[in-house]
C-alpha cells in the first residue's frame, strides 16, 4: 500500500513538473507577482507586529492585558484573559499573524489546546488597513467599511458559537499581581539583545514560510487557469478562494453589479484564501493544534458574510 502511495505521489509530482515546464512563462510571472505581494503588502504589514508581539510576550504584557480583559473574554467567549492579547493584536495586524500569536501563547503555556483552537477560529481577521486600502480602489468607502464590519461580526458570531466548547475556568487575579509578573519578566528577560535577536530570527522564518505559501498557491491557480481556460466569475471564484488579493482584483474588474462585487469580496476576505490557510498550517506545523475546526469556521464566516452583504446591499 505504501509503495502504491509513493508511486502515485511521484506520478503527480512529475505531472505537475511537466505542467510547470509547459506553462513556464506564466509560472515565472506568478512567482514574480507573489514576490511583489510579499514586498508591497505582507512584509511591511506583518514584520513590525511579529517583532512587537514577541517582545510583548517576553516582557509579560500578556499577563497584564489578560488581567484587564479577563472578565470580557470569559463572559463573552469562555476563554481566559490571556486570549485577549490574541484577539486584539489579530484585529490590528490581520492574518496570518493570529496563528503566530496562538502558537507563542500555547507553547509558553499561557493558553491550553482548546483555547488555542477556539482563538484560531474566531481571531482570523484580515488587516483593516489592507481591506480598506484594497477595496477603496474598487468600491466606495461606505461599502468597504460595511464589508469590514461584516467580517468582524462573522468572527464574533463564531466565538459565541464556540463559547461552550471546553469552556475555561474563570481565574481570579489582580492587576497588581500582573504588574509584578511584568516586572519579574523584565528582570528575567533583561538581556534585550538576545530577546530581539530571537524575535528577528523567528519572525523572518515565519515570513519566509508565508512567502512560500503565497507562491505555491499563485502557481497552482496559474496552472489551473491555463489548463481549463477559466474566465469570468468562475476564474474570479477560483483565484479568490486560493489567493484573496488576486481574487479581489479580478472580481471587482468584472462587469457585474455592485451587490455581487461586494458579496464576493466579503466572501474572499472572510475565507482568507487557501494561501492564508497554508500559511496558518505552516506556522502551526510543530504544534498539536488542529486545523479542521479552523477550516469549518472560515467556511461559516465566508457564507455568513456573503449572505449578509447580499441581502443588505440593494
Amino acid at each position: 500500500m505504501k509503495k502504491l502511495q509513493s508511486v502515485f505521489i511521484i506520478f503527480i509530482l512529475v505531472f505537475i513538473s511537466c505542467l510547470i515546464l509547459i506553462n513556464s512563462a506564466s509560472v515565472i510571472e506568478s512567482v514574480r507577482y507573489s514576490l511583489f505581494i510579499f514586498k508591497e503588502n505582507v512584509f511591511p504589514s506583518l514584520f513590525p507586529f511579529f517583532i512587537l508581539s514577541d517582545l510583548l510576550i517576553n516582557y509579560g504584557f500578556v499577563d497584564f492585558i489578560g488581567n484587564i480583559f479577563k472578565g470580557f473574554m470569559y463572559h463573552f467567549f469562555k476563554v481566559n484573559g490571556s486570549c485577549s492579547f490574541i484577539f486584539f493584536m489579530s484585529i490590528i495586524s490581520g492574518n496570518p499573524a493570529s496563528a503566530k500569536y496562538v502558537k507563542e501563547l500555547y507553547l509558553s503555556s499561557k493558553i491550553n489546546r482548546y483555547e488555542a483552537t477556539k482563538m484560531l477560529c474566531f481571531s482570523s481577521f484580515a488587516s483593516p488597513l489592507f481591506v480598506i486600502g484594497m477595496l477603496s480602489l474598487f468600491l466606495n468607502s461606505k461599502v468597504s467599511l460595511f464589508i469590514l464590519f461584516t467580517h468582524y461580526i462573522s468572527n464574533i458570531v463564531v466565538g459565541f458559537i464556540l463559547r461552550f466548547y471546553h469552556p475555561s475556568f474563570y481565574s481570579k487575579g489582580s492587576l497588581k499581581m500582573a504588574v509584578n509578573e511584568m516586572h519579574e519578566k523584565r528582570i528575567s528577560s533583561s538581556n534585550f539583545g538576545n530577546v530581539i535577536t530571537n524575535s528577528l530570527i523567528n519572525s523572518i522564518n515565519d515570513l519566509l514560510l508565508i512567502l512560500g505559501s503565497i507562491t505555491v498557491c499563485l502557481v497552482m491557480t496559474t496552472i489551473i487557469n491555463n489548463c481549463f481556460h477559466l474566465e469570468g466569475v468562475f476564474k474570479c471564484l477560483l483565484d479568490g478562494l486560493v489567493e484573496m488579493t488576486q481574487g479581489l482584483s479580478y472580481v471587482n474588474a468584472e462587469n457585474i453589479s455592485l451587490k455581487l462585487k461586494a458579496s464576493f469580496s466579503a466572501l474572499f476576505i472572510s475565507f482568507g484564501g487557501l494561501s492564508v490557510h497554508l500559511q496558518m498550517v505552516s506556522i502551526l506545523s510543530d504544534t498539536d493544534i488542529k486545523y479542521f475546526p479552523f477550516l469549518l469556521s472560515r467556511i461559516f464566516c465566508s457564507v455568513f458574510s456573503f449572505l449578509l452583504i447580499f441581502y443588505v446591499i440593494g
